[in-house]
Formats: structure tokens, sequence, C-alpha cells
């Protein structure tokens, strides 16, 4: 059985995964809600693998050990962390504090194909832009899971998450309102 992809990436309305240093933005672009923090943590209430890019990985990595209170942390972000984790990556050699992560080096194509094939549990990768792009492309992506929030950043926003992308027919899957102005889209990317 082949285990099943989501990619799940949070975006304004206009496209953009983060905002540049020192815009006044807050987390979660200062939208976030109970029904938004909620739905998170259920996403993460089952048994999954995570799947990171290096440099997504590092952000996560140092968020979950800068010695920032658990208490302070969202649920979901503790359950990311205790999830297991492969991350694709030619550069790194640690895991850098992650309880169960692994580091696997090659094309990041012939990783997920056999991650798909091997894992017993769904996969899951969060922002990851570059390898999630590579990995629509050659069609291994079943599930794009955009939360958009409800801002536009066309002055402080960076990062388009799509802006690598190739070109993709999307069917939609699943669509949700939470906390009256957040929309969380579930598609299925078919490359073009």
């Amino acid at each position: 059985m082949t285990a099943e992809y989501t990619w799940d990436v949070f975006s304004t309305l206009d496209g953009y995964g983060s905002f540049v240093e020192g815009a006044d933005w807050g987390g979660y672009w200062s939208k976030q809600g109970p029904e938004l923090l909620a739905r998170r943590s259920a996403t993460f209430d089952t048994e999954q693998r995570m799947v990171y890019g290096a440099t997504t990985f590092r952000e996560m990595a140092e968020i979950m050990s800068s010695g920032i209170d658990p208490n302070a942390l969202d649920e979901w972000n503790l359950r990311t962390m205790r999830s297991p984790a492969t991350v694709i990556s030619s550069t790194l050699t640690d895991t850098l504090g992650w309880p169960d992560a692994t580091i696997a080096s090659g094309d990041a194509v012939d990783i997920v194909q056999r991650l798909k094939q091997e894992s017993d549990v769904p996969l899951r990768s969060q922002a990851s832009l570059s390898l999630n792009w590579a990995l629509m492309t050659a069609g291994l992506v079943d599930r794009l899971q955009v939360t958009v929030f409800p801002v536009v950043s066309g002055k402080t926003g960076t990062s388009p998450i799509l802006g690598g992308a190739g070109d993709f027919d999307l069917e939609l899957l699943e669509s949700r309102t939470l906390d009256g102005h957040t929309l969380e889209l579930t598609y299925r990317p078919t490359p073009r």
C-alpha cells in the first residue's frame, strides 16, 4: 500500500508563506483563533511521518529547541515535534535535537517514492517549498492543504508558496472556514 503524502502550507491571500524580518505581523499573521488551533491539533492527533527539507527543518528545530517554555507553544507544534521525521538534505548531518528524526541524503523524488512505498502511516510535509515543488512536479503530492489567512502582504510578503511550482490542475477535495475568516483548502494536484 502506498502512503498518502500531504503538503501542508500556510499562506496569505496573495500567496506568500512568510514575511520580511521586522514586519509586525506576528505568528499566523495574528489571525489564529480557537477553531484554527483545535483543527491543527486534530490534524496531528493521528500518527504520521513528517518530511522536511533542510531549511524548514532548521527553522522548526531552532524554535523547538530554543528553550522556549513548551506551555507557550500551541499543542499542534508539540505534536509535530513528537512525530517521526525524515529530513531530506545533502548538507545536514545532525538532527538538531529533534527526538525522532532521520536525515536522508540523495534525490528527494527517489527518497519520497521509497517512503511512500515503505511507510505504514501517512506522510506530511510543512512548508519546505522547493522540496514540495519538486515532489508535486513528480506527481508525488497526493494532497495540497493550504491554510489561507485573511491578509494581503504585498509589501512585506516573502516566499510565494507556489512561486517555483510548475502548472497544475487542482481538484478541490475539502474546504472549511475556521474562526469565521481563515480558509483551509485541500486539493489533489495533477501536473499539466
